[in-house]
């Protein structure tokens, strides 16, 4: 029988009305003649409450101990699932994610999976049971229990379909697939019935949180189809894989944002060679992730420098780098965290003059200022006035006629 991967997200999960829906959906897959493996978040706000309780104890939890106490969520609710499955007739047993054979290196809050053993989760299967895998938590080498990242139950699945071999990985969510925008900023926003790999890691990595990016670059890695639907309706839901047709008709797929986004800039910086890692290298020492770079023409060998970094970081970033912009006798260091940040992708893009100038003309005809610009192949990204942002995507969305429906 093939094996299928359900993951469900905290949503789906989040009282004992929707595990239990969630567990007549899980039995029907299976009725259908499929082995099922499950990986779930934790309920609700679960994750979020353990972190507050942490914090309450102590300002910086360890992180051994923390990741104890968070990988808990995600064991309340495996539980709880294998449970409601149990109660309805259909064999279920709960698995930690050690138990389930995830391998993770020795980094705590961000560990990454180095590899799966499934010996016991085939074992279960062939018992005839659904194997319910907590998301979010493997194991290091010290058996020492590490958390994934926020996210990360995304990353479980998408790891166990390729240890079982699986012959698809279906994401379950509160909405019914990857859209066009974000569908609460853009009600005309619709749903994508497939992308690429390559799209999808650029959406889910500049603001389209219906992914997280890890988990898809596995998936284009390893070549496993991701299927991202709705938890509580049958819609056909958004199929992420390798395939692509062979002249693209929809040149711009989707439009991504971001407003957790904040700028750094340093002014008056000296232009030698060295400067730029003795910026940059503190700052990833102090785990610190630096997006956008731009650094403008030297006059004078002196330039500025400007980057962004996530506003949750900004305060940590200006206390690293202020002591080394005084160093190299740069005049000053300010930063802006009322930014937000724009994305439209496509692989329909690549070689194709244009796209550059009608994003920048419908951004222009709105009269909405661009701080930064910076793109790849598939992908052009603006920097914007955090309170012009949604304006912004509504009128991207226009003026490529995202609404129109998809041409086969």
């Amino acid at each position: 029988m093939p094996i299928i991967v359900q993951k469900y997200g905290g949503s789906s999960v989040a009282d004992v009305k929707k595990i239990k829906r969630v567990a007549e959906r899980i039995s029907k897959a299976k009725d259908e003649g499929n082995q099922i493996v499950v990986v779930v978040s934790a309920m609700g706000d679960t994750t979020d409450d353990l972190i507050s309780l942490a914090k309450q104890v102590i300002a910086n939890p360890a992180g051994r101990e923390y990741d104890l106490l968070l990988s808990t969520g995600e064991l309340i609710s495996c539980t709880l699932l294998a449970m409601a499955l149990n109660s309805i007739g259909c064999r279920a047993v709960s698995l930690s994610g050690a138990q389930a054979g995830i391998k993770t290196d020795a980094e705590h809050n961000r560990a990454h999976i180095l590899g799966v053993n499934p010996k016991r989760i085939v074992e279960e299967l062939n018992k005839g049971n659904v194997v319910v895998v907590a998301g979010f938590q493997g194991v290091n080498k010290d058996k020492d229990v590490t958390t994934l990242g926020r996210g990360g139950s995304d990353t479980t699945a998408v790891a166990l379909a390729i240890g079982l071999k699986a012959q698809a990985c279906h994401i379950y969510t509160d909405v019914d697939g990857v859209f066009t925008a974000d569908p609460r900023l853009v009600p005309e926003a619709r749903t994508i019935s497939e992308i690429g790999y390559e799209e999808m890691l650029e959406m889910a990595t500049y603001g389209a949180r219906v992914m997280h990016p890890r988990a898809v670059e596995l998936g284009q890695i390893h070549n496993m189809p991701i299927l991202v639907a709705c938890t509580f309706d049958n819609n056909p839901g958004t199929l992420i894989h390798g395939e692509e047709s062979m002249e693209v008709k929809n040149k711009v797929t989707g439009i991504a944002n971001d407003m957790d986004v904040a700028k750094i800039m340093i002014v008056g910086v000296p232009d030698r060679p060295g400067i730029a890692s003795s910026i940059f290298e503190p700052l990833a020492k102090a785990g610190i992730s630096v997006d956008t770079i731009v650094q403008n023409a030297s006059i004078d060998n002196i330039t500025d420098l400007t980057f962004t970094v996530h506003e949750s970081d900004v305060e940590n970033a200006m206390k690293v780098v202020m002591p080394i912009a005084e160093s190299i006798n740069a005049r000053e260091c300010i930063s802006n965290t009322k930014l937000g940040q724009i994305s439209i992708i496509g692989t329909g893009m690549q070689n194709t003059p244009g796209y550059a100038a009608k994003m920048f003309s419908a951004l222009s005809e709105k009269n909405i200022n661009i701080h930064l610009i910076t793109t790849s192949e598939i992908r052009i990204t603006c920097i914007v006035d955090e309170d012009r942002t949604v304006e912004a995507i509504k009128a991207l969305h226009r003026a490529f006629e995202l609404e129109k429906p998809e041409i086969k």
